[in-house]
């Protein structure tokens, strides 16, 4: 008859504790699920740098959504805490996609730092219609870089990889982008102008 040792029980957890990396960032673990290795590992590495940019479009939407003013206030400082919702909304579906496919999805704030593509905004306030227009072109570094690696994926086979992209990056992203570009357009609050035959 073996005996297991035994262990003692009690209320202190056990802090401090270290461990050794198991998978290092940039390598994926083989699953089943009929994708060559290669197609997994191009997938990730686009994913992931799609990650990181959408991470910092989160906080940027964060940022302004704190620091917005103005007489549309109210109506910014809610749609971008809606946007930002969406987004970090995205940033757990691209890191699920990601260790579904056998990869390590970027998380800590310092490596999405050094993977982003996103220029870094000042620390101070900007005024409302540049945090708009950094918004947007946050959005269309995404779009470009979603849309490239939409058709890529498809080539390999990653039909997955593929929906992601098209049916949540790209449509969430166009759909935000243009409810930001139409606060950029210079239209009267109060008065429009009236035509010829009524002047």
């Amino acid at each position: 008859m073996t005996t297991t040792p035994s262990r003692t029980v009690g209320t202190q957890p056990w802090l401090h504790q270290r461990g050794r990396e198991v998978q290092s960032f940039g390598t994926v673990r083989h699953f089943p699920l009929a994708l060559s290795r290669d197609a997994r590992m191009y997938s990730c590495q686009r994913l992931n740098r799609i990650s990181a940019d959408t991470q910092i479009l989160y906080a940027l939407y964060k940022k302004h959504h704190w620091l917005v003013r103005g007489h549309t206030f109210y109506q910014l400082h809610l749609l971008l805490d809606k946007h930002a919702g969406e987004q970090l909304a995205l940033i757990d579906t691209l890191a699920e996609r990601i260790q579904t496919l056998g990869g390590v999805a970027v998380g800590d704030p310092r490596h999405v730092a050094e993977l982003t593509q996103i220029p870094r905004s000042p620390d101070g306030v900007e005024e409302v219609p540049a945090m708009l227009s950094r918004l947007l072109e946050a959005h269309e570094s995404i779009l470009i870089d979603a849309h490239d690696a939409a058709a890529h994926v498809a080539e390999l086979g990653d039909d997955g990889t593929n929906d992601l992209l098209v049916s949540e990056v790209i449509r969430t992203g166009e759909m935000e982008a243009w409810f930001l570009a139409e606060h950029l357009v210079d239209t009267p609050l109060v008065r429009a102008d009236r035509p010829e035959e009524d002047r």
